[in-house]
């Protein structure tokens, strides 16, 4: 624990002193959740574990089932998304005391609520990294990775890296009492041994935490390489349960926005096939060319994994900030139309995960952020703008300037939530809508995920903006969604099978059985 930040001196904390009260705890089941991304720091005013945890009982009203934190490892500064940590064991005290986290932990547990946390394994950030100094052995030359040096995963000397990772993992899950990790990025983790340091981790886990209870391990990979998701002959994880979709992101993005313009030109053409693959199969790049990285073949294929394999979303930290202006969806698009992608995302039988916010249509930006001094944040800065140079509306230098410094207060204070959004229309209604969307999944497509295969999914377009999606869920029972995802009415859509569960506005049942949908309208059906 570093009291003074990351250059003063280390406090050496006691995993003993804590007084554990969730020694019954067990955990969920992995078909339980609903995830909700947030950061510490930009949750609330205060910033602090304690004010998480003074919002537990509003996330479960919500309808959350696990809260995860992004990354809080030690980093510089008293602002920053968290990705530049130096110090993987030590939580950053700009959010409080060691003991902080662990209450927030264990209050959470008392409510049902699973907690995971993000971590980084792929790099360290550029200021208050001392290995350098004394463990060059750390890292290597072989590969690159756009943040930093490369960490030795398989180099000489590489076991007592592999080894600083491994019991990173397990510290957090066995002292803090975790439920599960996000590993960011793992597609810039280089190793060539065998066998690899992720599989490695996950057994270790497994052998550890995992033998006592429900512990859930989830992947960030731009690769798609679904071998790391297999599941054995009793449908179980061998190592990781699911990865984050990026590509449903990106296809749900470029149909409610119509944008084309970097990675979404790969999903610009062909969207609802795009998408209706996605929901059926995964992913929806297994091993084709991608245009948008100049032909390069992308993803390994996915269509034996289960739908629960799939953490999907319309917004996370990354989607948001890392655009210009950290704009989020809800400010790119109609309200029809993120009500209809809503509606599918919260629907699906894969994992949904919330950005902070994003229950009410949060309007305000989520700009990345960090608080570094001197050249590096004038690098940063600098290199903020270039990066978006190559966008048409930011190749004049004037435009640029509209993006926002990283490192200007004002920039973090402009990510903090206003609560006071949830009183005012039409946020408070966009919270009642997330609300009863997430009480049909609980009540009626959470208790019949366990034993989903990817077995039993079938679909169906309209064309042109026209889709019927189906799977059989575990216990037999058929969740089927319908939706028309364009501005025009549809006039020969097909009714699904089985008792509406829900329709967004103007879907009528008569109309829909005659084969008429509306303009950006979902119905989801359940046939027991």
């Amino acid at each position: 624990y570093q009291p003074n930040d990351l250059h003063g001196p280390s406090q050496i904390i006691d995993p003993r002193g804590f007084d554990w009260q969730d020694v019954d705890w067990r955990g969920r089941p992995w078909e339980d959740a609903v995830f909700y991304e947030l950061h510490v720091g930009a949750f609330t005013s205060e910033g602090t574990f304690n004010a998480v945890e003074q919002h537990l009982d509003y996330l479960m009203k919500l309808g959350v089932t696990a809260v995860e934190l992004m990354p809080v490892a030690d980093f510089p500064g008293t602002r920053n998304w968290g990705y530049d940590g130096v110090l993987p064991f030590a939580p950053d005290s700009r959010y409080g005391a060691p003991d902080d986290l662990k209450h927030l932990v264990q209050t959470a547990h008392a409510k049902g609520l699973m907690v995971f946390l993000d971590v980084v394994y792929n790099h360290f950030g550029p200021d208050g990294n001392y290995l350098h100094a004394y463990a060059k052995d750390f890292f290597t030359e072989r590969y690159k990775t756009p943040w930093g040096a490369a960490i030795n995963f398989d180099g000489e000397q590489s076991r007592a890296v592999r080894d600083f990772f491994i019991h990173n993992a397990l510290y957090w899950l066995e002292e803090y009492h975790f439920d599960g990790l996000r590993l960011d990025a793992v597609h810039a983790i280089a190793d060539a041994s065998q066998p690899h340091i992720l599989v490695e981790l996950a057994q270790a886990v497994q052998a550890g935490p995992g033998n006592q209870r429900q512990i859930h391990l989830v992947l960030e990979n731009d690769d798609n390489a679904a071998r790391f998701l297999k599941r054995n002959d009793a449908g179980q994880p061998q190592a990781y349960v699911a990865q984050w979709n990026d590509d449903m992101h990106h296809v749900f993005h470029t149909l409610a926005t119509r944008e084309n313009a970097g990675y979404y030109a790969d999903y610009a053409d062909r969207p609802i096939e795009r998408l209706i693959r996605g929901l059926t199969q995964g992913f929806v790049y297994q091993g084709e060319a991608s245009g948008y990285r100049g032909g390069e073949k992308r993803g390994e294929k996915s269509n034996h994994l289960p739908p629960t394999s799939f953490v999907n979303f319309l917004q996370n930290h990354d989607q948001i900030g890392n655009r210009a202006l950290g704009e989020r969806i809800g400010m790119l698009s109609s309200p029809e139309a993120l009500c209809a992608v809503t509606a599918i995302l919260l629907l699906s039988p894969m994992p949904p995960l919330l950005f902070m916010g994003q229950e009410w249509a949060c309007d305000q930006p989520f700009p990345f952020f960090c608080d570094f001094e001197g050249e590096l944040a004038d690098k940063v800065k600098e290199g903020r703008r270039q990066e978006f140079a190559a966008l048409p509306e930011f190749k004049n230098p004037a435009t640029r300037d509209r993006i926002p410094d990283p490192g200007a207060v004002e920039t973090y204070k402009s990510a903090i939530l206003s609560w006071k959004q949830l009183k005012i229309k039409p946020h408070d209604e966009w919270l009642k809508f997330h609300r009863h969307l997430l009480g049909v999944r609980h009540r009626e497509i959470t208790p019949r995920l366990r034993g989903v295969q990817a077995a039993g999914t079938g679909s169906h377009i309209y064309p042109p903006t026209g889709l019927c999606v189906h799977w059989q869920l575990g216990d037999g029972a058929r969740l089927s969604i319908v939706a028309n995802l364009g501005a025009d009415v549809i006039q020969d859509i097909g009714q699904p099978d089985g008792d509406p569960l829900f329709m967004t506005k103007g879907v009528q049942l008569s109309e829909l059985a005659s084969g008429l949908m509306p303009s950006w309208s979902v119905a989801c059906f359940l046939e027991k």
